[in-house]
């Protein structure tokens, strides 16, 4: 068991999808050309190569790209795409577990097909990555090594590996999505069960092209995502009541998700799992809050009628309707998120009186928790109360 699990967490078994999928390091495929770089001269020279990518490795590794090859610097290890197809496939689902992707396309679902089945995705969102951001930093299993793996990207490449928390919140936004839709929407089981495999697959393999990791790292997040969702399905529509009704319920969806922002496990680096279980959990805040109050205000923007509903018809009014609702949505969103942001900072700087031009300090819990907290909940906050009522207003419902 032992040896099977080291083979799944073995870098080359990475690399070595990655060069069937068309990527190579130019080094690597140099020499099998025969080339007399650096790289293939004398120990001496590969070993100082290979100190180098080392080096690079323990902080961030491309950054440009130019003809297909990276050339952020000398220093870096250059790549090469031999199947531009695959290259654009993996790159845009590993997008799907980006923070750009999540404050358009999720928030879509709200406004444009049912409040319900956003604030189901929204829940399970907060809870897989959040137990997934704390087993990385418990476990500390690190990423893929590079070389032989091409890496693609940087920001979160000083974060630890297992479990792939874009796995997990592919895996639980799919199957939550497909366990949820039948009784809101009519459509055909089957094709859904087909699209929420296809997408979250995409996204898994898009963690081993992009070289972030393990296929250990993949499976496992996709196992425990499938966990949580077992665990919890049986207690979703509890959970709605409570979310819902309860007079509570604005307080448990605020100071819990704070006090679990704040005790966050400490590292003895700094890494963006932090920043960024945030920002999740300050999402997951705002929008129960903003679920929560339109209950109370009687003004939900649930379909009416007897469910589950028609899929509306794509026509080009609605398209055209549906179009403009992302385009102020997130214009809206995006404007809270950088408003409310450079506010929080300003307070926070004032406060433990923290010079302007300090960006450093951005990283302490006492002034990354409350700001990214602040941001994010009142996205989740717009996003679930006041988008809807404006679209109300300019006739886009």
């Amino acid at each position: 068991m032992l040896e099977l699990l080291t083979y799944l967490h073995d870098s080359e078994l990475v690399a070595r999808f990655q060069r069937r999928c068309g990527l190579f390091l130019v080094e690597a495929t140099n020499h099998s050309r025969g080339s007399t770089g650096a790289h293939t001269g004398t120990p001496e020279a590969r070993a100082q190569v290979g100190r180098r990518w080392n080096h690079q490795d323990k902080n961030s590794n491309y950054t440009s790209k130019e003809n297909g090859h990276a050339v952020a610097g000398c220093s870096r290890p250059q790549y090469e795409v031999r199947n531009w197809l695959l290259h654009v496939l993996f790159l845009i689902s590993a997008g799907l577990g980006h923070e750009i992707f999540y404050i358009t396309c999720l928030p879509c679902i709200h406004w444009s097909l049912d409040p319900f089945l956003c604030r189901r995705l929204v829940n399970m969102w907060a809870v897989v990555m959040y137990v997934g951001q704390v087993m990385k930093d418990i476990l500390k299993l690190p990423r893929p090594l590079s070389p032989p793996v091409v890496k693609l990207e940087t920001r979160v490449d000083a974060e630890y590996g297992l479990p792939s928390t874009h796995a997990m919140a592919a895996t639980a936004i799919s199957f939550t999505l497909l366990l949820s839709a039948p009784s809101r929407i009519q459509f055909q089981f089957e094709v859904g069960l087909l699209i929420a495999v296809t997408l979250s697959s995409l996204v898994c393999l898009s963690r081993l092209y992009t070289g972030m990791h393990s296929v250990l790292d993949v499976l496992c997040g996709a196992l425990i995502s499938f966990v949580l969702t077992f665990i919890t399905y049986p207690h979703w529509e509890t959970f709605d009541r409570f979310q819902l009704t309860s007079p509570v319920s604005p307080v448990v969806a605020l100071l819990l998700p704070l006090f679990l922002s704040y005790t966050y496990p400490e590292l003895d680096h700094y890494s963006t799992t932090r920043g960024d279980t945030t920002t999740i959990l300050g999402v997951g805040a705002g929008c129960s809050i903003g679920y929560w109050t339109n209950q109370q205000l009687g003004q939900t923007f649930e379909p009416q009628g007897e469910l589950p509903v028609p899929l509306p018809a794509l026509t080009a009014g609605s398209l055209a309707r549906g179009s403009a609702r992302s385009l102020l949505g997130a214009v809206a969103l995006v404007g809270t998120r950088q408003v409310v942001k450079t506010l929080s900072l300003w307070v926070l700087y004032l406060w433990y009186r923290v010079p302007r031009s300090d960006d450093s300090a951005r990283r302490r819990r006492e002034i990354e928790v409350p700001s990214k907290f602040a941001t994010y909940t009142a996205v989740g906050l717009v996003n679930s109360i006041l988008v809807n009522r404006v679209f109300l207003l300019l006739g886009l419902l």
